[in-house]
C-alpha cells in the first residue's frame, strides 16, 4: 500500500488482504482509524492480497450477509464476501449486529 491510511467513508468497498473476506462500509466511524481483517490492514478490492496467507479461521470469522460494528466510534461494516479472519477497528473486534425484531401482526 502507498501507506497513506484508507479514507473510511460510506460505500467504501474493502478487502482483506489475508483471506477472502470482502465487506463494505455503510457508516463510517466518528473518527478515522484502521480497519483490519486476520489482523492486517484491509486494502481496496483487486489490490491483491499480502504476502501472508491466514490459514486459521478466526473464532468469529466475517459471514457473508452480516453487518459489524464498532459500538465506540458506530462503524458498521456489511460483509459482501465471507472469509476466515474478523474485522476490527483500531484493534477492537466489530460486533455482530443484531436483527431488530419485528413487530407482532396481531
Amino acid at each position: 500500500m502507498s501507506g497513506e491510511p484508507m479514507k473510511l467513508a460510506a460505500g467504501t468497498k474493502l478487502a482483506s488482504a489475508v483471506c477472502n473476506a470482502q465487506g463494505i462500509i455503510i457508516r463510517p466511524p466518528s473518527e478515522q482509524g484502521v480497519i483490519t481483517c486476520g489482523g492486517e490492514p484491509v486494502t481496496a478490492p483487486g489490490a491483491g492480497a499480502g504476502a501472508t496467507q491466514l490459514t486459521d479461521a478466526a473464532e468469529a470469522p466475517a459471514l457473508i450477509g452480516k453487518r459489524y460494528v464498532d459500538e465506540a466510534t458506530g462503524l458498521e461494516v456489511l460483509c459482501t464476501k465471507g472469509g476466515k479472519g474478523a474485522f476490527a477497528f483500531e484493534g477492537r473486534p466489530l460486533t455482530l449486529k443484531e436483527a431488530k425484531p419485528l413487530p407482532a401482526s396481531d
